[in-house]
């Protein structure tokens, strides 16, 4: 499978969790998949983005991995020319990348360290990110690389559901859903549709360290389909998406969250 056959996708933060699973589909869509995450280590193919890797190319797609920090200007850059120098297109970005606080503090008593590096990597990363990518892809349309790129923000019912015990991680979310619709906005007269996903409670590493606690609300009735979500489930939209079936819906958001969303009485 070579570069010039196969449609590029580009994951960040695909060394577990959501970016995991939604790498994994696509490369089973015929995609030659990026994986991108901030630790990548050769050396361990047990998990990780070469486990990711090493699991794309043992059912016989194609994969490369390009360590980076969405956070970092110069990391953004290599990043798009990794994908430049070696690929030659990119077809579709999915801004996965993400993080949570490292502690869960009120509101009234959170510092700005936190909120610097929580908004650095969810927000401004994506948003610089996309950027970039939009130009390339721009140029690679109209010279004829590449048919119908596309992009994804992956975001959260955090971008409208308050917990004010991690402000700066829904204050991230809601500036990425944004964000999605700005640029489904800009890009859209260059035929680039952009779509905003929104996970609920999805089972990955971020969300084991409150397991007990969603067990408990999913089992009183927080969510009408009584089970976690599953990375598998984000991916099937996004895959959905990456083959033109959502196009017309660009500047949406399409919620991964069990029916969370439903005003109920």
């Amino acid at each position: 499978m070579s570069a010039e056959t196969s449609r590029v996708a580009l994951v960040t933060g695909a060394g577990q969790g959501i970016g995991r699973g939604v790498a994994l589909q696509l490369a089973a869509d015929g995609f030659c998949v990026v994986i991108n995450d901030i630790v990548a280590d050769p050396s361990n193919t047990e998990s990780g983005a070469y486990e990711v890797k090493k699991t794309i190319e043992g059912a016989g797609g194609r994969a490369e991995v390009h360590r980076a920090d969405v956070a970092s200007a110069a990391d953004r850059q290599a990043m798009m020319d990794f994908v430049a120098e070696e690929l030659g297109r990119l077809d579709l970005l999915v801004n996965n990348a993400g993080v949570a606080p490292k502690e869960r503090t009120d509101i009234l008593k959170a510092g700005e360290e936190s909120f610097d590096r929580v908004m650095s990597v969810n927000l401004k990363g994506p948003y610089f990110l996309t950027q970039r990518a939009a130009d390339r892809m721009i140029q690679w349309k109209r010279a004829g690389k590449v048919g119908h790129p596309r992009i994804v923000f992956i975001t959260s019912i955090s971008a409208y559901a308050s917990s004010p015990s991690r402000g700066e991680y829904c204050v991230s979310k809601a500036g990425l859903s944004m964000a999605a619709k700005l640029y489904a906005d800009r890009l859209a007269e260059f035929g680039i549709p952009v779509l905003e996903i929104r996970p609920g409670i999805i089972r990955t590493p971020m969300t084991s360290v409150v397991k007990d606690k969603y067990d408990k609300l999913i089992e009183e009735g927080l969510l009408p389909i009584k089970r976690w979500g599953e990375p598998e489930d984000v991916a099937r939209v996004v895959s959905a998406f990456a083959r033109g079936d959502l196009d017309y819906c660009t500047g949406q958001a399409i919620e991964v969250g069990g029916g969370f969303g439903i005003r109920r009485l």
